[in-house]
């Protein structure tokens, strides 16, 4: 199938890539749709692209690449949800993927939420924004000099 992206224009989709929002994301409930597409010119960016609103479009990093070391949490109703183990928690690059969204603000160091990352179960392609109920990682954490020299290359 063709996807017209107001940021992309005519995308060729593989029904096979895309990522599904069981619930939505917060505040976007309704778009349940996606797909990554990756930056050919910024190693590790990632545009999360609504395929049912053509102008929402996420910026995110991979959450190992914003803070080395990043211990992932997903909630027992997550990992339910994403069709995990609910007796263990998983592991990113084996089991599942995990994206930082990205803010950038005019005159400000870029910022990711770290403490709500997107989860994307790696088989089933399910994800879910996952809100740790700690607060171990903040929701505008600061890029660390590594990432921010990636997006700027």
């Amino acid at each position: 199938m063709r996807f017209e992206s107001t940021h992309f224009g005519s995308i060729a989709v593989d029904e096979s890539s895309i990522i599904e929002f069981p619930e939505g994301l917060p505040g976007f409930e309704d778009r349940r749709r996606f797909l990554a597409l990756e930056h050919p010119q910024a190693s590790g960016l990632i545009f999360l692209q609504s395929l049912e609103q053509p102008d929402l479009c996420f910026l995110a990093l991979p959450v190992q690449m914003s803070r080395p070391g990043y211990q992932l949490y997903l909630t027992p109703e997550d990992r339910e949800l994403l069709d995990l183990p609910v007796d263990r928690q998983p592991v990113i690059g084996r089991d599942v993927a995990a994206l930082a969204i990205l803010s950038l603000r005019e005159a400000q160091d870029p910022t990711v939420n770290l403490r709500s990352p997107v989860v994307i179960h790696l088989g089933t392609h399910r994800a879910v924004q996952a809100i740790r109920p700690d607060e171990v990682y903040q929701v505008a954490e600061v890029v660390v000099q590594r990432a921010a020299e990636a997006l700027c290359s």
